[in-house]
């Protein structure tokens, strides 16, 4: 009786875990946005690499209203950067 008590404890605690695992996982997925087909995303591709190409860094200092768009261009641009 003592060895199912403790086998149906450890089986709980490790489905416990696998939960956690589950759920923090398809966060972090949630939190990867895909900015690849914005406006913003191209022109700080085409800026990035323009200045990779003339060894500048980060020579245009944009500024957007909507934080997703600057995250999308400074994403685009280190893409294009080649960072």
């Amino acid at each position: 009786m003592t060895f199912m008590r403790m086998n149906l404890k450890h089986c709980v605690s490790v489905l416990a875990v696998a939960v956690g695992i589950v759920i923090s996982g398809s966060t972090a997925q949630a939190a990867d946005q895909d900015y690849s087909k914005t406006k913003t995303y191209q022109q700080g591709v085409r800026e990035g690499h323009d200045d990779q190409a003339h060894n500048r860094d980060h020579s245009k200092k944009r500024q957007f209203k909507k934080a997703e768009d600057q995250k999308a261009y400074e994403a685009g641009y280190q893409k294009g950067h080649g960072n």
